[in-house]
């Protein structure tokens, strides 16, 4: 089973993914944790070390480059895996972190959607953006802005493919987000609290 995690910044993708393989592991079953960064971390700290950015464009065609590769190769691990394997982030992101900065699509990102295998499930962990940002700033590697959070949740919920997301609340705690997922998981529907 291939399960994504999507969502903002500060959402919990990457802590609800490891907890998510280390429960299904402690149960016995086999799992696997791919993650699909884009860099988008090391650039915000080299630009505000710096005192200096990329253009959106130049950013995203960064982001872009680095996300597909990290998903070809995530995507050719999870086919020769059998058990369950959950990606911490997908080209979705991508395609929300473009329409956040006023993007178009693309054709590429797109098309590899076509081409790679869909995912069993797509879950969207949505967060209050003043919540996430507060994470974000907790975890103290890296900064956002509320503004930003905000334009990049609205991203995502217009993307033609989140229809078919399955949504679970992630305000609450890490063991709040996990017993979510796991019963959307099993009932393969989304869970609204």
């Amino acid at each position: 089973m291939l399960i994504v995690l999507t969502g903002i910044d500060g959402s919990g993708k990457t802590t609800a993914a490891r907890a998510l393989v280390d429960s299904a592991r402690a149960e016995g079953h086999d799992a696997l944790l791919l993650s699909n960064h884009a860099a988008r971390r090391r650039m915000s700290l080299f630009s505000e070390r710096f005192g200096w950015s990329l253009p959106p464009r130049g950013a995203d065609f960064v982001e872009t480059c680095i996300r597909v590769v990290n998903v070809l190769v995530s995507h050719a691990r999870a086919l020769r895996f059998d058990g369950l394997v959950v990606m911490d982030r997908h080209l979705y992101c991508q395609l929300a972190l473009r329409r956040a900065v006023g993007l178009g699509r693309g054709r590429l990102l797109p098309w590899l959607l076509e081409k790679l295998p869909a995912p069993d499930l797509v879950v969207h962990l949505d967060a209050d953006p003043q919540h996430a940002y507060q994470r974000v700033m907790a975890r103290g590697t890296d900064h956002e802005e509320v503004a930003d959070l905000e334009a990049f949740r609205t991203a995502y919920c217009s993307l033609p493919e989140f229809n078919d997301f399955m949504v679970v609340d992630a305000n609450g705690t890490p063991e709040d987000t996990l017993a979510q997922l796991n019963m959307v998981i099993d009932r393969k529907e989304p869970v609204r609290v």
